[in-house]
């Protein structure tokens, strides 16, 4: 029997830099929704890669001192090892700069300037270099650019445009006839309402005020321009040619879902749907955008020192604990929040104290009461009835919640379903049935029902977290053949019994102080050892009441010594001038020893909070300059401990 077709993209992460948590989320998401398609018996194609052209990548390159090509080389590469690192199943990873791409883009411009749907003018606007996007004024924000409130510029060149007016009408079809082409449904009054309302202004398609892009074959001084090269990625991916395009693209296309972030939902769903209509190619079927994710209450961003790396997470809590905290943290239609504490409590919440412990623990019960080995019973008990109702109802949820891509909520509905389990071991305790040889057949239904429970558990996790499910399922020694989503919804207890293995531990809970300590201590030394050079014309600005909030004030090192835990970081005894020593750690061991700083005047920022780096509690930092490769402590030797710095 041929399977359904189901083919799923991600916003293409852009090679400016490194992708960060929130970035990162698209490729997780649209991971978990293929890895559930494949489960239930879709033919899954995932597309995921990067965009790699434009004026800022142009930039970044230059002030590495590298050629355009060499700089996306490096970040693409980086990308896709994140991408990796998170466990991310996809069928092709894109670059904007693959050479069938490429020659793609020049066929598709031509195609439409010859059919009169590009035509070359002359913009006059604003520009917003990061975000790689036109706005008039009024669209400003307090004159700034209204995506991320960079400053503009001024922006006058000749440049093509595509005629989005022409096929206005036809779009507000669409949306009329397919009304579940938003994902949520409150993404579409805002494009009727802020863009299609007022009417469309064409789009700008070409660029001739840099070079890095995908040159217009009949007038090489433009190149493609953004969206027009970045968002046909989707086809081209699949083998989409003018002149004859793949069995792949014939297969899969059109796209059954488009995961991407909430602040490009305009571009794929009024840009990309006339990109095709223009082509005469069928449009996607649906467009996710979902929220973003916060750190605490503010958005990513280099210049506040809240950015958060998925490998960095994956370090310290583990792939499927990170994988896990996004796809059940970030709601469905609001935006989600991400922080060290919260990631903590959620682990030790969720995956150590209530997945973790059902596990291990109830197969710790089967080897000590019946060596591994228990056997299905004849008939379940009354008692029993509940937990086994409540496993059918968390499946047909769960299958409800993930056909409308709501992981958040289906995640909450396993994790509920895995505290039930665990209440079911207080209700039936099982160390007291095997106190008796007469209720030890109870005590086997018990455990069977427990093994039934953690199977089906481990199947629903699959595509959650794909490791600790094989590893959940591997401890219980099950068959592949009851691995599957068909298993769980042909009801409970659809194995004769159970041969389990030693118990292994999936999650160790988590010392909060002990671990935000060590990540403190570890982001002390990075921000020592990285040039921040680049992010200067990006920096937030503030007011002198702000600046004098900072209380600088002159102090002398009087002892210093290594931290046994961390090797980057010294342990400082300060003279501040209060008469009471004052205890500092620094990340400068690479570049000082205790020696050389003893007896010297350094610049103390006195009224930092605390925090506890590898166990000892930093009351303060000190002020050094860094060039990118050498850290150099500010010394103020001869000024007198405890003068202020102003």
């Amino acid at each position: 029997m041929k399977k359904e077709k189901f083919y799923i993209t991600t916003a293409i992460a852009y090679t400016s830099q490194k992708p960060h948590i929130g970035n990162t989320y698209d490729p997780v998401l649209a991971d978990t929704i293929a890895r559930y398609k494949r489960m239930m018996g879709f033919d899954v194609f995932f597309l995921t890669g990067s965009d790699e052209h434009g004026q800022k990548i142009e930039e970044c390159a230059n002030a590495k001192g590298l050629n355009p090509k060499e700089y996306v080389d490096g970040v693409a590469a980086e990308i896709k090892a994140v991408w990796d690192c998170m466990n991310t199943d996809y069928d092709r990873f894109i670059r904007t700069t693959d050479a069938e791409h490429e020659q793609v883009i020049k066929k598709i411009f031509k195609i439409l300037y010859d059919q009169g749907d590009i035509y070359k003018g002359v913009y006059e606007g604003k520009y917003c270099v990061p975000c790689e996007a036109f706005f008039t004024s009024s669209q400003l924000k307090d004159g700034k650019c209204p995506d991320c409130g960079r400053e503009v510029t001024d922006a006058s060149e000749e440049a093509y445009f595509l005629r989005l007016g022409k096929y206005q009408d036809r779009l507000m079809e669409y949306y009329n006839t397919n009304p579940d082409f938003f994902i949520p449904d409150s993404r579409r009054a805002e494009m009727v309402n802020n863009f299609l309302k007022p009417g469309l202004s064409d789009l700008c398609v070409s660029r001739t005020s840099f070079k890095w892009g995908i040159p217009v074959e009949f007038d090489p001084k433009h190149v493609t321009y953004v969206w027009l090269d970045a968002l046909s990625n989707y086809i081209t991916g699949i083998g989409y040619d003018p002149d004859g395009s793949s069995p792949l693209f014939h297969k899969y296309w059109p796209a059954d879902l488009h995961v991407i972030g909430k602040d490009i939902v305009r571009f794929h769903t009024i840009y990309w749907p006339i990109i095709l209509m223009a082509l005469g190619l069928p449009l996607p079927k649906q467009v996710l955008g979902h929220p973003w994710l916060l750190v605490g209450e503010d958005k990513m961003s280099k210049s506040k020192g809240n950015v958060l790396y998925a490998d960095d997470l994956a370090r310290h809590f583990g792939v499927d604990a990170v994988r896990y905290y996004l796809l059940s943290e970030i709601p469905f239609a609001q935006d989600g929040s991400i922080t060290y504490e919260s990631l903590i409590a959620k682990y030790n919440s969720d995956l150590a104290n209530t997945l973790g412990n059902l596990v291990n623990r109830s197969i710790a019960m089967a080897n000590k009461y019946f060596d591994g080995r228990v056997n299905r019973p004849e008939t379940p008990a009354d008692a029993d009835k509940d937990l086994i109702s409540t496993s059918s109802e968390t499946v047909k949820n769960f299958i409800r919640y993930m056909d409308a891509y709501r992981t958040a909520d289906a995640a909450a509905a396993v994790m509920e379903f895995t505290r039930r389990c665990n209440k079911y071991i207080d209700e039936t305790t099982p160390w007291i049935l095997a106190k008796s040889e007469d209720t030890l057949p109870r005590l086997n239904q018990v455990l069977y029902n427990l093994m039934e429970c953690i199977r089906i558990l481990g199947v629903l996790f699959k595509p959650f977290m794909p490791a600790t499910a094989e590893n959940i399922l591997g401890q219980i020694n099950v068959a592949e053949d009851i691995t599957t989503m068909a298993s769980v919804t042909a009801g409970f207890g659809k194995t004769d019994g159970y041969m389990v293995g030693t118990p292994v531990p999936i999650f160790a809970r988590i010392d909060a102080e002990k671990l935000l300590g060590e990540i403190a201590a570890e982001s002390i030394s990075e921000d020592a050892e990285q040039p921040q050079a680049e992010n200067i014309a990006f920096l937030d600005t503030i007011g002198i009441e702000d600046f004098a909030k900072i209380d600088l004030r002159v102090a002398q090192v009087t002892d210093c010594e290594p931290i046994k835990k961390a090797k980057k970081l010294l342990k400082l005894t300060l003279d501040d001038g209060s008469g009471i020593p004052r205890i500092v750690c620094s990340g400068i061991a690479k570049w000082y020893s205790p020696d050389d700083l003893k007896g010297r005047r350094v610049i103390l920022v006195a009224n930092l909070k605390p925090a506890v780096l590898c166990g000892v509690e930093s009351q303060g930092m000190i002020l050094a300059a860094d060039d990118g490769e050498d850290v150099g402590v500010i010394f103020v030797d001869g000024i007198a401990p405890g003068s202020k710095v102003r």
